[in-house]
């Protein structure tokens, strides 16, 4: 199977490994595990990083310039579809015009699970503003479904909760909205290791988004590295498709024709 680029609202990217900002130890750290992670699009917790909101303080755009990176807002920390449309509106003023964003309406403190009610509710009113909408949601392919159906150029299931680095809790949930799916389905929430990237771009998925799996790793720097091969390697046996499982063992090397 011949490989497609990753496009996500008409343009085209070479990385299918996107990364988060928080948890570093320091923005110079952020910087070099973008770097090594080989990402295009690093997302930005906007109520928690600062982008220009503070001029007395350290910008994450002095180590993640936009002309080397694709910035991606994210509404981390909103719990309602009115305080992550006025998130996303503000980040769009600090930015310029940007029209990239990622969509997240957290259900509470605990699980940070999606409040999938209000997520909608926020997805049909930042499209009809003018954004490019990836969202965070749960694994349902009926949510999923109406997320592609409102205009969201791209959804992003959990594979476990957020932070939790459980990996992919149910891989037939997600295979069943990669079947139906029109736009790119990115994993969000859960890796905690490369097999898990792995694993993820197996199934099919067109790429994986990450932030504590890296930053929280003993070496965030060598894991960033890790993740980006788990990503590549994934996505290779997609393509190449896997041998069939078999409930009886196979020789690799058959009797039949042998010299002696």
């Amino acid at each position: 199977m011949q490989d497609k680029p990753l496009l996500i609202a008409g343009k085209q990217y070479s990385s299918r490994l996107l990364v988060g900002s928080g948890k570093y130890k320091d923005l110079a750290q952020t910087r070099e595990a973008t770097l090594a992670a080989g990402a295009d699009i690093i997302t930005v917790a906007i109520r928690r990083v600062n982008i220009g909101q503070d001029p007395h303080a350290p910008s994450l755009l002095d180590y993640v310039p936009p002309h080397e990176f694709t910035i991606l807002p994210n509404t981390a920390g909103c719990y309602t579809a009115k305080d992550a449309v006025y998130t996303l509106q503000m980040a769009r003023e600090l930015l310029n015009g940007h029209k990239l964003v990622k969509l997240e309406v957290l259900g509470d403190e605990k699980t940070l699970f999606p409040n999938m009610p209000e997520t909608l509710v926020a997805a049909r009113e930042l499209v009809k503003d003018g954004f490019d909408v990836m969202v965070y949601c749960s694994d349902d392919p009926i949510q999923a479904r109406m997320l592609e159906d409102i205009g969201c150029c791209a959804v992003m299931p959990l594979a476990s909760l957020i932070g939790s680095g459980m990996g992919i809790l149910n891989p037939w949930n997600l295979s069943l909205i990669i079947e139906q799916s029109n736009v790119p389905v990115l994993v969000d929430a859960g890796v905690g290791t490369a097999s898990d990237a792995a694993i993820a771009m197996e199934l099919g998925c067109d790429g994986v988004l990450m932030n504590t799996a890296i930053a929280a790793a003993g070496d965030p720097v060598r894991m960033a590295r890790a993740m980006k091969l788990g990503v590549q390697a994934g996505r290779e046996a997609f393509l190449a498709g896997r041998m069939p499982r078999r409930f009886a063992a196979s020789p690799s090397s058959p009797m039949a024709g042998r010299l002696a």
